[in-house]
């Protein structure tokens, strides 16, 4: 099968990246063939593919260049349509698989699919869909407001990094796309969601139920149960970006009214960093709590191998991070909010512990008492959950949708 695949990055940023050049790689290994099509950018990984890119624009150098073009870009980008219907009449897909193509490639490219009569599958790696801010998440609290494409509450409460401008820009895309052109359900075949809660959410939103599945994400590499890691050390660990919507300051509050013999490592980097050490500071957590910066590959598994749970303190409709996956995939006890569609995977007791959303009482109650508990069993079972999540079921899952359209 020739697949296109198609997002804005083709370099690791964030989890939607991390699948896109997984999902990517994958495919080729698998005998298909594939072509990407991405934008420029210094980080991007070699790239056979990469003469057809779109031009890099930046939205947070707010150089003349990325000013003028940003509401262009984010609203319909004719340079990304002309590139697109040449990659498409140069490689010939059978199908297209969209990931993340908001603001860098926008929307414009899929007319072009329909023009060509190519199906369309697109990936929901976050709320963009339907939410103005990609988060569903606005001065610390879930945010639902614009269901029912009421998008004006994006500008009435500044939900786009607290700028008017920013805000004003993201509710004229909101309408633009979904009200006038509605050009992603009228271009699009089928929607993919990694959670149960992302599909109701969005079915909610107003997207048709038979037009969106569930496919969770995989995990490359499953260990079995006897290689369970049963020594280590006495603190807690977060891994991941360092930014309000994750709750870190719950997980600090947290550790404050613990037993005094628990620490905490913070493994990651983020606009919040020196607010969480200032927190830190104010709770007196000096000695208990380390933040190592942003870590990877074997330094990053040694720190996880060794952590007595993961805490995953998101406040926000977290969807199904890959934190979450990869700890239970290595038997690991994770603390989780019971938020989004990490419920999904959790059975609180048996699997792993939940709690309530930025109930910080709670959360030290958890860790306090982990001790009580079977904490073999409940790795054992942690790994359970997540072990059909395999490469080989999930190109299996992934395949299926694809020959439904082609």
């Amino acid at each position: 099968m020739r697949i296109l695949q198609v997002n804005k990055f083709n370099y690791v940023r964030g989890g939607a990246e991390k699948y896109f050049i997984e999902i990517s790689h994958k495919l080729k290994e698998a005998g298909h063939e594939v072509a990407i099509f991405s934008m420029h950018h210094p980080k991007n990984l070699p790239s056979s593919w990469d003469k057809y890119f779109v031009s890099r624009i930046s939205f947070e150098k707010t150089t003349f260049r990325n000013i003028f073009l940003a509401p262009f870009r984010i609203l319909y980008s004719f340079e990304a349509r002309r590139k697109f219907k040449k990659i498409v009449k140069d490689f010939k897909p059978d199908i297209i698989h969209v990931h993340n193509i908001y603001h860098q490639i926008s929307p414009s490219i899929l007319p072009v699919a329909k023009k060509f009569k190519i199906p369309v599958i697109m990936h929901l790696h976050d709320y963009k869909l339907i939410c103005p801010n990609y988060q569903l998440f606005v001065d610390g609290k879930i945010c639902t407001r614009c269901k029912g494409q009421k998008y004006y509450n994006c500008l009435k409460h500044k939900c786009f990094k607290k700028s008017f401008w920013q805000s004003f820009l993201a509710t004229i895309e909101m309408y633009f796309h979904h009200k006038i052109l509605n050009i992603y359900l009228n271009n699009i075949n089928y929607f993919i969601a990694p959670s149960n809660f992302m599909k109701k959410t969005v079915i909610d939103f107003g997207v048709s139920e038979n037009k969106v599945g569930v496919v969770y994400n995989f995990i490359d590499d499953i260990k079995k149960n006897d290689d369970i890691n049963t020594t280590e050390d006495d603190y807690v660990l977060y891994f991941g970006r360092l930014s309000m919507e994750k709750g870190i300051d719950v997980l600090l509050r947290a550790l404050s009214i613990t037993d005094k013999k628990i620490k905490a490592k913070i493994v990651g980097s983020g606009p919040e960093e020196l607010k969480l050490k200032n927190i830190s500071q104010e709770l007196s957590l000096n000695g208990r709590v380390e933040f190592l910066g942003y870590k990877s590959g074997i330094e990053l598994n040694q720190i996880v191998n060794k952590a007595k749970a993961i805490i995953i303190p998101s406040i926000w409709a977290e969807n199904m991070p890959f934190s979450l996956l990869e700890s239970l995939s290595v038997g690991k006890i994770v603390i989780a909010s019971r938020v989004g569609g990490m419920v999904e995977l959790i059975e609180d007791g048996k699997s792993g512990f939940l709690f309530e959303n930025g109930n910080y009482h709670q959360l030290a109650e958890k860790i306090d008492n982990l001790n009580k508990y079977d904490l073999l069993s409940i790795k054992k079972m942690a790994q359970k959950s997540v072990f059909d999540l395999n490469v080989d079921n999930h190109l299996k899952n992934i395949l299926d949708i694809y020959k439904k359209y082609v």
